[in-house]
């Protein structure tokens, strides 16, 4: 009994490629919250300041985890490496080489080969998504083509609505905290990830489908992929109004370790999405 349900929330929609269920969802957003503590606990007994510095060295990871994905959805990773790319299991995957790189950073720094190890952490995750482009690239000269077109038209609407929104609470709202750069990431991310869906099941030649549960569901109920913009915005404003508030009284670190993870759950999909379709997979 046991068995069967963990293969039929778990390991058969990875293996499978399925879309997700309310079960997974909720036990990856447990994890994703028990991983946030964790992680902060472990950088606060090692020393290493959780500060803005950290955070954007760590944004070339969330990049990396939405590129290793489209690796993955190409199809060239035999089995079974590919599970290594299939969420949930990509993100520990590459926790464990950001670990690697921050220590090595870490060791730099304190040898005076690097100034900061902000730096070589940043430089680590630059370096791996280079290399993970290379099949990607590979794969879009040989297979499918590189459609310039569609990254382009993507990536106006996520700018032109991130540009949109943070003038909205910068002017309208009137706070003044939107410029700090980690809420320009935060709406970022997210734009980018509502624009890719939008595109890519209302837009795009080839039919794509959303996978995860609120999402599926409201394109659903509205008919329209657009409909996601609307959904991001419930999430996102009432979010950096509920995180400044936070910023102000509570623990400053984990402060930084909750915007890093709100980042990521919009900016890795987003980032996944618009190059699936510029390579048409």
């Amino acid at each position: 009994m046991i068995g069967d349900f963990i293969y039929k929330y778990y390991v058969g929609p990875i293996v499978n490629g399925e879309a997700y269920t309310i079960v997974d969802t909720l036990t990856y957003a447990l994890i994703l919250i028990l991983s946030v503590y964790l992680v902060y606990r472990w950088l606060e007994k090692t020393g290493i300041s959780i500060d803005r510095d950290f955070i954007l060295a760590v944004i070339p990871y969330v990049v990396l985890g939405g590129t290793l994905r489209v690796v993955e959805d190409t199809g060239i990773i035999p089995y079974p490496w590919y599970v290594l790319l299939i969420t949930p299991v990509i993100f520990f995957a590459i926790f464990f080489y950001a670990i690697i790189a921050l220590i090595i950073s870490r060791f730099l720094e304190k040898k005076g080969i690097i100034r900061r190890y902000t730096h070589g952490f940043a430089a680590g995750g630059i370096i791996a998504v280079i290399a993970s482009l290379i099949p990607l690239v590979w794969y879009g000269m040989t297979v499918s083509g590189i459609h310039i077109l569609v990254m382009v038209f993507i990536l106006a609407m996520a700018f032109a609505s991130s540009a949109a929104v943070w003038a909205v609470i910068k002017y309208v709202f009137k706070w003044d905290f939107a410029s700090d750069i980690l809420y320009k990431l935060l709406i970022f991310g997210h734009m980018l990830d509502a624009s890719a869906t939008s595109f890519g099941i209302d837009l795009h030649e080839i039919a794509y489908v959303e996978q995860h549960v609120v999402g599926s569901a409201l394109i659903e109920a509205t008919g329209t992929a657009f409909s996601m913009f609307g959904l991001k915005l419930v999430v996102v404003i009432p979010a950096i109004y509920i995180l400044e508030m936070y910023r102000k009284d509570g623990n400053k670190a984990l402060w930084h370790l909750i915007i890093l993870a709100m980042i990521m759950v919009g900016m890795a999909p987003g980032i996944r999405d618009m190059v699936r379709m510029i390579l048409y997979v």
